[in-house]
């Protein structure tokens, strides 16, 4: 039977997860092992528990109890916290997307060599700093054809919680890791490491000498990343100027560019149509 316990007192420390700690506090809960992140309904909760991450415990609205029943193993295990919506609200600060919470345990990330393995067309984020971007860019990452995802120091953490709502989980499904070294320096560490593997690197920015994403060369690339700056200022000129082609998505009507997220999405789509004819 699930340990199912109804909240009757705010304070109690099993209920800081959701309750008293923030997201960077969350991550270093085991510190130097890795902390805690928290998922955001049923079916985020399963694509991480399929993916291999392990419940510490649930948090769930009264009325959606109903809602545990595909996580019977893990709710006989470990605890879950239960109250009214309101209350719950109270607690956390937010609503509750579709009434349910669970603190899960990270993993070690895998050194990017092994995310490489097998992989043709990759994501390179560079200072990606808002978590909801980067929760976005991961879906279409998903969605179009990307075999993995790699972040520099820099990036918002894919595994906030509003990353992985808005990926709708594919945070959990698509490979990724962060590069060594910091924001600028692993973007640069990471274009020659993946040069050396065989990738073209392609650089999304606005530049005069930029080629169009529909030049058939990104298309025949046998491997291909394809390396997104953040909001507004976009890629740093050391990673433009060291990758093998800047690229550009043609615009109209005086717009001069996407929001990442959004361009990413395009860009996806087009250089990973390789992948969708074979």
């Amino acid at each position: 039977m699930p340990q199912i316990i109804e909240i009757t007192d705010f304070h109690l420390p099993q209920l800081d997860v959701y309750a008293r700690l923030s997201e960077v506090q969350l991550r270093r809960f085991f510190e130097p092992k890795p902390g805690i992140f928290l998922a955001e309904t049923k079916t985020v909760i399963a694509r991480a528990i399929e993916a291999g991450y392990e419940p510490v415990s649930f948090l769930i609205e009264d009325k959606k109890k109903k809602d545990l029943e595909p996580f019977v193993s893990w709710t006989e295990k470990v605890p879950v916290y239960a109250a009214e919506h309101e209350l719950l609200k109270k607690l956390t600060g937010y609503e509750l997307t579709r009434g349910m919470l669970c603190a899960m345990r990270r993993k070690e990330l895998s050194a990017p060599d092994k995310i490489l393995n097998g992989a043709r067309r990759i994501a390179v984020l560079e200072n990606v700093m808002n978590p909801t971007n980067v929760g976005a860019i991961f879906r279409s990452a998903a969605a179009l054809n990307m075999d993995a995802v790699l972040l520099t120091g820099g990036c918002a953490d894919p595994l906030y919680r509003r990353a992985i709502r808005v990926s709708m989980g594919t945070v959990f499904q698509i490979p990724w890791t962060y590069l060594e070294g910091g924001a600028q320096e692993g973007a640069l560490t990471g274009i020659h490491w993946l040069r050396e593997n065989g990738f073209l690197t392609v650089s999304m920015a606005l530049r005069d000498d930029s080629v169009s994403i529909r030049d058939p060369k990104f298309r025949a690339a046998e491997k291909l990343a394809v390396i997104l700056g953040t909001e507004g200022e976009g890629l740093c000129d050391e990673t433009i100027e060291n990758s093998d082609y800047t690229v550009r998505i043609p615009m109209s009507h005086g717009v001069d560019s996407l929001n990442v997220a959004a361009a990413s999405a395009v860009a996806f789509w087009e250089l990973g149509r390789r992948l969708q004819d074979e």
